[in-house]
């Protein structure tokens, strides 16, 4: 089962939220060779709700996913902390839809929830909780303290940066990291645009369908870690589509610092 980790449904935080978007992209995903996502939508994208309200009316929700244009889709979400650094967190659907309206005071910049903070709200209810891009440049996670970082189940092996820092380099450093930790690294593309889908993903062993399950074969290592070969033109050519749509809904191309070249967000 090829599942990616660390995904989005929306062009960008300031855009809304389009059906016929998601669409697209859950047939570019199967058609990448997927068989699974974690929809881990940034926390303060605008008007959240709307991505939970479309699933509903669309699409059955069972056993711990919505199963969308033949691609399960586990809920998450996407946290930014007060330290710096983003905090992926996967679950149930009400799990997840719960924490995120616990979190709607600190939406904004300069009123971020703390990382020990976000732990303990996050400690039930089964999540798997993922430590995003620990080594990216305006987002970076290795400078927080190894006590809260070992409360991660894992870390992100992040599409994004392979293309922007080179596979051996990033594998080297953030399988070092990891390793320090006592925790294991598993695979994300950071699509927003499905260019970038099959870029990295993660191969199990066997098939899941709870979340409860993937944190389990994570644990066991039931999985391998596919890199595509095409990485570097997948990544380029999604940012490069990402920024020309994003003119022409009149966006900014820098909104979430996430343009070809700028790797920091």
């Amino acid at each position: 089962m090829k599942i990616d980790l660390h995904t989005h449904v929306k062009l960008s935080k300031k855009s809304e939220f389009s059906p016929a978007y998601f669409r697209e992209m859950m047939a570019e995903a199967k058609g990448n060779g997927l068989d699974a996502i974690a929809m881990t939508e940034h926390f303060n994208t605008l008007r959240y709700e709307d991505i939970y309200e479309m699933l509903d009316r669309n699409y059955p929700y069972e056993h711990g996913y919505y199963l969308a244009e033949g691609i399960k889709v586990f809920p998450g979400i996407e946290v930014d902390i007060k330290e710096t650094g983003h905090i992926l967190i996967i679950g149930q659907r009400d799990n997840v839809l719960e924490l995120r309206s616990r979190l709607e005071p600190h939406t904004e910049k300069g009123r971020f929830v703390d990382f020990r903070t976000l732990l303990d709200w996050s400690e039930e209810g089964g999540f798997l909780r993922i430590g995003a891009h620990p080594f990216r440049e305006g987002t970076p996670l290795h400078h927080l303290p190894d006590e809260l970082l070992k409360r991660l189940d894992a870390f992100d092996l992040n599409g994004k940066d392979v293309y922007a820092q080179g596979l051996e380099a990033y594998h080297a450093k953030i399988g070092e990291f990891a390793k320090r930790l006592g925790r294991p690294v598993v695979a994300g593309s950071d699509t927003h645009q499905f260019m970038q889908y099959g870029s990295v993903l993660n191969e199990f062993d066997r098939n899941f369908d709870t979340v409860e399950e993937l944190k389990v074969l994570i644990q066991e290592g039931a999985y391998r870690i596919e890199v595509s070969p095409a990485l570097d033109i997948k990544v380029k050519s999604a940012n490069i589509i990402k920024g020309l749509l994003k003119k022409s809904l009149s966006l900014p191309v820098d909104d979430d610092l996430e343009e070809l070249g700028d790797q920091s967000a």
